[in-house]
C-alpha cells in the first residue's frame, strides 16, 4: 500500500512539472503567421528558454486577435517604455506591482479613475497635471484620502467642481472637504 502511495505522489509531481514547464519549440514549428509577429525574435528564438518562447508566442496570439486601435495603442505605449530611463522603467515596474497587490475593488476604482481621466480633453488633463504638481505633499495626500473615501456620487461632485475650478468658478465644499 505504501508503495502505491509513493508511485501515485512520484506521478502526480511528475506530472506537474511536465505542465509547469513548456517544452521549447522550434522556430519552424512556429505557424506562419506566428513567424510574421515574432519575426524580430528569429535569430535568437532557439537560444530563449521555453517559459520565454511561450510568453512570446501567447503575446502574439494576443496581437493576432487585436483591433487596429488596440495594436496602435500598444506601440505607442512601447514607444514610450522604450523612450523611458531606467530608473523610470524601475518605477514603473515596483507601481505595476503595488497595483497588483491591491485588492480587486482597488484595482477597478483605480482603472474607473484612470479612464475618466483620459476620457477629459487634452487641455483639462494638462490643467489638472500642473494643478496637481502644484500641490505640495500633504495636500496631495488630503485629495487622495478624501478620495479614497468619497462614495461615487461624491465623486462625481468633486469632478464637477474641479470643471467649474478650471473655469474660473470657485469650487463648493462638500461635506467630503472637511
Amino acid at each position: 500500500m505504501k508503495h502505491l502511495i509513493r508511485t501515485l505522489i512520484l506521478a502526480a509531481l511528475l506530472s506537474a512539472t511536465a505542465h509547469a514547464e513548456p517544452a521549447a519549440i522550434g522556430w519552424n514549428q512556429l505557424s506562419a503567421e506566428e513567424q510574421r509577429v515574432l519575426a524580430r525574435t528569429k535569430d535568437r528564438w532557439e537560444q530563449l528558454t521555453p517559459e520565454r518562447q511561450d510568453q512570446l508566442r501567447r503575446g502574439a496570439a494576443r496581437w493576432q486577435q487585436m483591433s487596429p486601435e488596440e495594436r496602435a495603442r500598444v506601440k505607442q505605449r512601447l514607444q514610450t517604455w522604450q523612450q523611458m530611463s531606467p530608473e523610470q522603467r524601475e518605477q514603473v515596474r515596483l507601481r505595476y506591482e503595488q497595483f497588483k497587490r491591491l485588492p480587486p475593488e482597488e484595482q477597478q476604482r483605480l482603472r474607473r479613475s484612470r479612464e475618466w481621466f483620459h476620457s477629459l480633453p487634452p487641455e483639462e488633463r494638462q490643467r489638472l497635471r500642473e494643478h496637481w504638481q502644484q500641490m505640495s505633499p500633504e495636500e496631495r495626500a488630503r485629495v487622495r484620502e478624501r478620495w479614497r473615501n468619497a462614495t461615487p456620487e461624491q465623486r462625481e461632485q468633486m469632478r464637477r467642481e474641479h470643471r467649474r475650478a478650471g473655469n474660473g468658478e470657485r469650487p463648493n465644499r462638500t461635506t467630503t472637504d472637511r
